[in-house]
């Protein structure tokens, strides 16, 4: 069987590469949407090459199978390590099979999405603009927006659009060192690689455990001059907190 190691290698990873990209939403954890296309196409080269990885295993194993019976009929004797012929008829060190868990592991169980872990250690990243007028917001209340719009308006917005706003936040919940908590998601730009954290703190609300996913509906809280530091994080007065499940795509585009 050692002689198959690196088309059952090939498998593995294909076949985990299509089950989060063809089979489910699981690629969102890592990827844009816009990259599942290549996905899928990435997964059914390594499952084709490693079909014809394994005929060609195949059909070297049946080729010495009929070299060593005819050494056999000659009454050759046949030590299992080379047949004089330039054959090797050693595959590799049993050890080598290891190199399979990594893929099989992914096939059967896809890591989570990044969270708090990867949010607290993602040094405070403001958008690369200067203070301005944003757009006019749509009518009516609450407003659903994301984190990172929200922080964008409440940090650079001139004409302080959010001012007198319910705003509805969803994200999932991290703690800061004196007390205070967040809501927060992770902005990302192609994949999960280039990911950075973005968060509003949340006020007059008791804190869910870290990781929790929530929907937290408020009003904004002016905080620090426009475009300085002190303007990040910035503030919603929470309304009301409820407890949401994860979204399929856990990040918002950067």
């Amino acid at each position: 069987m050692r002689r198959y190691g690196a088309a059952v290698l090939l498998l593995l990873t294909g076949g985990a590469v299509l089950r989060i990209s063809l089979f489910s939403e699981l690629y969102l954890r890592y990827v844009q949407v816009g990259l599942r296309p290549y996905l899928v196409v990435s997964g059914v080269v390594l499952v084709v090459l490693g079909v014809v990885a394994a005929l060609a295993r195949r059909g070297e194993a049946e080729a010495d199978g009929h070299e060593d019976d005819g050494h056999e009929h000659d009454g050759g004797v046949h030590d299992g390590a080379d047949d004089g012929h330039g054959h090797s008829h050693g595959h590799g060190p049993r050890i080598a099979w290891l190199l399979t868990l990594p893929a099989l592991a992914l096939l059967l169980f896809p890591p989570p999405a990044l969270g708090s872990y990867s949010a607290d250690r993602e040094a405070a990243q403001q958008a690369a603009q200067g203070v301005g007028a944003f757009p006019a917001l749509p009518a009516g209340n609450p407003l659903k927006l994301t984190v990172g719009e929200f922080s964008s308006r409440a940090i650079f917005d001139s004409g302080r659009s959010l001012k007198g706003r319910t705003v509805s936040l969803t994200g999932f919940v991290t703690h800061g060192d004196d007390g205070t908590w967040y809501v927060t998601r992770l902005l990302v730009s192609c994949c999960a690689a280039d990911a950075a954290a973005g968060k509003v703190e949340i006020r007059d609300a008791d804190a869910p455990v870290t990781d929790t996913w929530v929907t937290v509906t408020g009003t904004w809280v002016p905080k620090g001059k426009l475009g300085s530091d002190a303007a990040w994080p910035p503030v919603l007065d929470a309304g009301s907190v409820k407890k949401v499940p994860e979204p399929s795509n856990p990040y918002e585009k950067r």
